[in-house]
């Protein structure tokens, strides 16, 4: 007898109320009357109003009892689909596994329900395993299934795969499906296939709402933001104003760090008459805050009427992320007072806010809440941001052994392991960071960043020789760093500074290395006196570079002669700002006597008058 039987017996009844009941959460084994007189629950006539009933169940033991009982009437088969969809649903994949195994034959729905079934139980990798064997019980997938597929090949970041489901998707013709278009532009724009989503997109014959938010979200996420309002721009000729594309423009300015270009798109939302939409008024506040004005993300968000999760959230993310821990933590209690309940992504903004203020202990305290308080269960990110936290403090063998607990897989695991190297570099443990090292290169070995900063951890704890070995191995595998840039946006325009090359300033060149020059006089007087080894944390120059040429530093130097005297400044940075600068920055402010941002590769830094909002904890 199938396992599921085991679970209950269903009784005879002869109503149907009796059995709306029996099918909801209200049901009980002695509410439904049983004698030998009455009628059977279930007979081969009301297989419909059954399937009705399986469709609309939230009760697991109906379900369990509905499979028992078809098995003994031997009448499993014609209503199988929809129980076993009906397991799916109700997050019972090892009952749905079962009834799969046991049923004579299988078909496209049960097949897909049950790759869907795998992927809620965050076991994406039994999906993809389904979906091959398809092949060799010649199952010809559809257009859901192809869509269930490509998804977790997005999610997982497995492009090779993703790339052979595409390759069937055009020979089977369903390329003009736009759900299926849509997935797969989603997979290209996750694994940075940006020319392969466009491709698609410029293919596709009946382009609608979804598709054109698909690719414009694509340019967004891969900092393309020029491509994605240029392709915003077509879209407005249609005459159409959707706040999702709308969302994804601003979105696609905050990832490129262009305030001007925010302020116009922000005009435009007014315009249209979408301010108010949850999802814009979200975007508005990330994109402010990413572009340097968290004054303006406030704005926002202080003036929507009925606060919701999205303003919540991503107003307790901005505030995080410029040190303003008590801020972020206040708006976090204030909102069961509002009848808002936290998702994971409000508490992976607590959890960033603790991490960057030093908050570990109460930070442990969220992530251990999750499950009991909100029945969030914590995923990779979330641990991530705990392994950050604890290596930030120091704590690195908690976080090592954290580390090695969380399943993680794709880009998740990239993430959990980087974020361990770098606290080890920072507390310069050679032998835990070569072990994140490992771990990472299983994953991909030919990634310049851990190479790089297992480097720089080799050598701030003076063993340069081990660093010589390490880029050595990189030069004989083809691996380049990124080379490390900072830009401003001056009269909206932008420039752009490398490591020691001042020519984005123009003729005034010579003026902006002459400012440094002044700068580090007036600081050295003040008793600024630097590391030595700032090129190592910097991580984009060479030894012997000098400190004073950082790209952030020359585009703060063109900045200051151009932007009027008490307008704030803003720079941003593609790399994590070395502490020299760091200590730099500070010094200048108070010099100038004006706000400097600086956005880098982790955080933003708001100096003002000698000091910095992150608290000198970065």
């Amino acid at each position: 007898m199938s396992s599921a039987c085991m679970a209950g017996r269903l009784r005879p009844v002869v109503k149907q109320p009796q059995l709306l009941a029996l099918a909801n959460n209200n049901y009980h084994p002695n509410s439904v009357p049983c004698s030998s007189s009455s009628a059977s629950l279930i007979r081969p006539t009301t297989s419909s109003h059954l399937a009705l009933l399986l469709r609309k169940s939230s009760n697991v033991s109906f379900v369990t009892s509905v499979h028992c009982k078809l098995v003994k009437l031997g009448t499993l088969y014609s209503t199988s689909s929809h129980l076993l969809t009906s397991y799916v649903r109700l997050g019972q994949i090892a009952h749905a596994q079962n009834l799969f195994d046991e049923m004579p034959q299988t078909n496209i729905v049960t097949w897909t329900s049950l790759m869907s079934g795998y992927i809620s139980a965050k076991q994406p990798h039994k999906a993809i395993s389904l979906f091959q064997d398809m092949h060799l019980h010649e199952i010809k997938p559809n257009q859901h299934t192809f869509c269930t597929a490509i998804n977790v090949c997005s999610r997982l970041a497995m492009l090779n795969l993703g790339q052979q489901i595409h390759a069937q998707v055009e020979v089977l013709g369903l390329t003009s499906d736009t759900v299926v278009s849509s997935a797969l532009i989603d997979m290209y724009g996750k694994s940075e296939g940006t020319l392969y989503a466009r491709r698609i997109f410029d293919q596709m014959k009946n382009q609608n709402v979804i598709t054109w938010s698909s690719m414009i979200s694509v340019y967004s996420q891969n900092a393309q933001g020029y491509e994605a309002i240029t392709l915003f721009c077509k879209f407005l000729r249609i005459g159409v104003s959707n706040p999702f594309i709308l969302s994804s423009v601003v979105n696609a300015c905050a990832s490129i760090g262009q305030l001007g270009l925010g302020k116009s798109m922000h005009c435009k939302v007014m315009r249209h008459g979408h301010e108010l939409n949850d999802y814009i008024s979200g975007a508005l506040i990330d994109m402010y805050a990413k572009c340097g004005c968290f004054e303006s993300s406030k704005n926002v968000f202080d003036r929507i009427v009925s606060q919701t999760l999205i303003s919540y959230t991503s107003m307790i993310v901005a505030a995080g992320k410029y040190g303003f821990a008590r801020y972020a933590l206040d708006l976090f209690d204030e909102m069961p007072n509002e009848g808002i309940i936290p998702n994971g992504v409000t508490l992976l903004g607590v959890l960033h806010a603790c991490s960057h203020a030093g908050l570990v202990d109460k930070g442990l305290r969220y992530l251990h809440s999750m499950k009991n308080e909100y029945g969030i269960n914590p995923g990779a990110k979330h641990y991530t941001c705990t392994v950050d936290m604890l290596g930030r403090a120091g704590r690195l063998d908690e976080a090592y052994q954290l580390s090695k607990k969380v399943h993680a897989e794709g880009p998740d695991k990239v993430m959990l392991w980087s974020a361990l190297l770098s606290a080890c570099r920072t507390h310069r443990r050679l032998d835990l960071a070569a072990e994140a090292l490992d771990r990472l290169a299983k994953f991909d070995s030919d990634v310049a960043g851990p190479l790089v900063v297992m480097s720089n951890t080799y050598i701030s704890a003076g063993k340069w020789k081990n660093a010589a070995n390490v880029w050595s191995t990189m030069k004989q595998k083809g691996i380049y760093k990124e080379p490390g840039c900072s830009w401003v946006e001056v009269k909206n325009k932008v420039y752009v500074f490398y490591v020691g090359e001042v020519s984005s300033a123009g003729t005034r060149s010579v003026e902006v290395m002459d400012l440094l020059e002044e700068f580090e006089v007036k600081i050295r007087e003040r008793g600024f006196v630097g590391s030595g080894n700032s090129w190592v944390e910097e991580e984009e120059g060479g030894k012997g570079v000098m400190v004073g040429v950082h790209s952030e530093r020359l585009a703060l130097g063109f900045a200051h002669l151009i932007v009027p005297a008490g307008v704030t400044i803003r720079v941003m940075k593609n790399l994590r700002m070395c502490k020299d600068c760091h200590d730099w920055f500070k010094r200048v402010s108070d010099i100038v006597g004006r706000v400097i941002v600086v956005r880098d590769l982790n955080r933003f830094h708001q100096f003002s008058f000698g000091s910095c909002t992150c608290g000198d904890y970065w």
